[in-house]
């Protein structure tokens, strides 16, 4: 048999042919192009995710630097304070020393606990001198004062329980006055009668370790304008004054630590020579 040439395709079937494999180079394109881009994003997340993290860790670690710096403070504090030289000593006049740990700077405050008001002991009429400094109406300052008194239990003439928990109810409360000493100044939230703002304005002017009547030497203006009007209660019982020979005093270390980090340790210590180890811690409170 004669050999027979093979015969080329038809022109539009190769043109078929062309066309369809420039269809699948472009989706073939297409895929790996948005493959590539899926992969640059998930790495940029995981850069960013890495960046975030190592952020993180740190301000956790400059933090970590500055609590340990304001723990060291209250500590050097608390051991010039019970030295045995008391010329030696710092002295507590609620200025400001500056000391330096490491690399942190640490703001140090010395003051007196007896330059505050204890609402356990205070008298009603020390209370409502103090709410009426602070912006109470007089009506107002003296009717919460006497809640205050009757909640811890100090009122001159106290009432029957069942009146008091009958007033708590009619002022919409489910609770009523312990008549015990109080445990955390947040507690005085609960009495009939105070408010957020009396409560933030009278605050920073008590305390739950100073003596029934504050110190005439105090630095708190509130405090002392306070005693300036609130008639003079009569002498408090042994039981209420603190033991010869005792200070407690506040001290409080601001520390601005690596990274602008910046912590507050306050710490209420109470010095004598009749306690443990010269000294004895009383309350420690942080807030970065």
């Amino acid at each position: 048999m004669p050999n027979q040439s093979p015969q080329p395709a038809p022109t539009g079937l190769r043109s078929s042919a062309i066309a369809g494999r420039q269809q699948s180079d472009g989706f073939a394109l297409i895929i790996v192009l948005w493959t590539l881009v899926l992969i640059g994003f998930l790495c940029a997340q995981i850069t960013a995710r890495g960046r975030t993290e190592l952020r993180i860790a740190s301000n956790l670690v400059a933090n970590g630097v500055a609590s340990a710096a304001a723990d060291g403070a209250i500590y050097e504090a608390i051991f010039n304070l019970s030295d045995p030289r008391p010329e030696e000593r710092w002295p507590v006049d609620g200025m400001a020393r500056e000391i330096i740990i490491g690399d942190s700077r640490v703001n140090l405050r010395l003051e007196d606990e007896a330059w505050r008001i204890n609402p356990n002991l205070a008298s009603p009429a020390l209370l409502e001198a103090l709410l009426r400094v602070t912006g109470s109406a007089p009506e107002s300052a003296r009717s919460l004062a006497g809640s205050i008194s009757e909640w811890v239990g100090s009122a001159p003439m106290p009432r029957p329980r069942n009146v008091l928990l009958a007033e708590y109810r009619a002022a919409g409360l489910d609770h009523g006055p312990p008549a015990e000493p109080l445990e955390s100044l947040s507690e005085l939230g609960r009495v009939r009668g105070m408010t957020p703002d009396i409560l933030a304005a009278i605050r920073p002017h008590l305390t739950l370790y100073g003596p029934p009547w504050p110190s005439a030497d105090t630095h708190d203006p509130i405090v002392a304008a306070a005693l300036a009007t609130a008639p003079e209660a009569g002498p408090a019982s042994a039981a209420d004054q603190p033991p010869p020979d005792v200070l407690s005093v506040r001290i409080t270390a601001t520390v601005l630590g690596p990274n602008n980090a910046r912590v507050t340790l306050s710490a209420i210590v109470r010095f004598g020579a009749m306690l443990p180890s010269g000294y004895e811690s009383l309350h420690w409170s942080r807030a970065s």
